[in-house]
């Protein structure tokens, strides 16, 4: 084949038609637990963080509630996927043949948000959110009584052993997680003939390339368990989490709706909330499963096992 401007362009056509069919196939969750926001700089610091608010019965002049400013920031994260085809490709009319490639490119950009945020889940018991505190942890400061010193909230039960899976509360403005969006994913081509490297190494260059970040939101609306997932524990997590209150004690109406687990936790996620009976705590006789329907299950390898 003749290599011109024609036929450069072509199979660039080509090749982004491939990238974006992958990219419209592959399965993609991270905006269902991820706050979206966008960027207009290096980094985005997320004042807001911090104490909640509600109502009160207005006698004389209003309570103002003050929004505690705990410097959470976020830096953009430069990320890239690139590939490379032989100018000899082009010539000998093979380069049809890296069509799957593009393809697969597509789907690995549609997947990367997820890869950022469920790794940040899984890292929570260790990495800070914006009180100071894990994530996921058992001590997070509320000031439940303006003036009477902090109490201690939990939203984590790390007694157990089992693979770790998550519970969320993703109705609310703000999400568990941060997906924070700079540059949005591109293809990108380094195609000229007369480019340095088409020119030194008789290489095209095809790529995708990104400036994004994920981050935690309010703890308050996630919960992790290392508890064997069953009907029991479930109940129990749910439980913990309906019972965190805002920093004025007031109840913040949690109500989970999601469960994020790994894939060996698959089955006991979907037995748990899409059929009509459960076996029992002691794994002989089945009983009623009240949880079934009740939320949403997305089982994700970028959790663990």
């Amino acid at each position: 084949m003749e290599i011109n401007q024609s036929s450069l362009l072509a199979a660039f056509t080509g090749f982004q038609m491939a990238f974006q069919n992958g990219f419209d196939l592959a399965p993609s969750h991270y905006d269902k637990v991820a706050t979206l926001t966008t960027s207009t700089t290096k980094q985005e610091m997320y004042p807001w963080m911090g104490r909640t608010t509600w109502f009160r019965e207005w006698f004389g002049d209003r309570t103002l509630q003050s929004l505690e400013a705990h410097q959470y920031t976020l830096v953009n994260r430069d990320f890239e996927n690139t590939v490379v085809i032989s100018r000899n490709d082009f010539m000998d009319d093979t380069y049809g043949l890296y069509t799957p490639v593009f393809t697969q490119l597509g789907m690995d950009a549609r997947e990367h948000p997820d890869a950022l945020v469920f790794a940040l889940m899984a890292s929570g018991t260790t990495n800070l959110c914006y009180d100071g505190q894990p994530f996921f942890n058992a001590n997070h400061p509320t000031e439940v009584n303006e003036g009477a010193g902090l109490t201690y909230q939990s939203n984590i039960n790390s007694s157990g052993s089992s693979p770790w899976w998550y519970l969320l509360d993703t109705r609310r403005a703000l999400k568990p997680l941060i997906f924070q969006k700079r540059l949005d994913y591109r293809f990108i081509s380094m195609m000229g003939d007369t480019d340095e490297l088409v020119f030194n190494r008789k290489e095209f260059r095809y790529g995708v390339d990104a400036r994004v970040n994920a981050g935690y939101g309010f703890w308050q609306y996630a919960y992790a368990s290392n508890q064997p997932l069953n009907a029991t524990n479930y109940a129990l997590a749910r439980a913990a989490m309906r019972n965190i209150t805002a920093d004025n004690g007031k109840p913040l109406n949690i109500m989970p709706n999601t469960l994020v687990c790994g894939p060996s936790n698959e089955a006991a996620a979907l037995l748990l909330f899409n059929t009509a009976f459960a076996p029992s705590t002691a794994g002989t006789a089945t009983q009623s499963n009240i949880w079934q329907g009740f939320g949403e299950v997305i089982v994700t390898p970028w959790v663990g096992a």
